[in-house]
């Protein structure tokens, strides 16, 4: 009696488990398909459009930064974008989705720092910090468990 107990008791906790893992794949990709999108958009207008396009657009922060690094930081949200989906899609290196999502929170902690210096919003940036936070503590458990 104690063995099929036993045995039972383990099925289900499997259960309980996979679906707990379940649910948080299907968590992480809604997460990142969010940010991959925002990522994707806000990435390729930097990297794309003049410095002073994007100042007259109300991107008043670019004024503090040179257009390469206007460029660079662009460069590194479409990179990232690209990170949160690709890895974890195709199975190659999956660990790369946690990093993509902690590398891009680190870019936002910058954004919420030159923001906030300048007296601006910084509440996108803020949500997009805590997002991506968010997908790499997800990305981490789902890709380590």
């Amino acid at each position: 009696m104690s063995v099929s107990v036993s045995a039972s008791a383990t099925a289900a906790r499997s259960h309980v488990t996979s679906s707990i893992g379940l649910a948080m794949l299907i968590t992480l990709w809604i997460i990142n398909g969010l940010l991959a999108v925002a990522y994707l958009g806000a990435g390729l207008m930097k990297a794309s459009r003049p410095k002073s396009a994007l100042a007259a657009s109300g991107m008043g922060w670019v004024e503090d930064f040179s257009p390469a690094s206007v460029r660079l930081i662009g460069l590194s949200e479409v990179l990232g974008a690209i990170g949160l989906v690709l890895p974890l899609l195709l199975g190659v290196a999956p660990v790369l989705t946690p990093i993509a999502s902690t590398a891009l929170t680190i870019v936002m902690i910058g954004a919420v720092v030159v923001h906030a210096r300048r007296k601006e919003n910084a509440t996108p940036s803020i949500v997009l910090a805590i997002l991506s936070a968010a997908s790499a503590i997800l990305g981490f458990i789902v890709v380590f468990s």
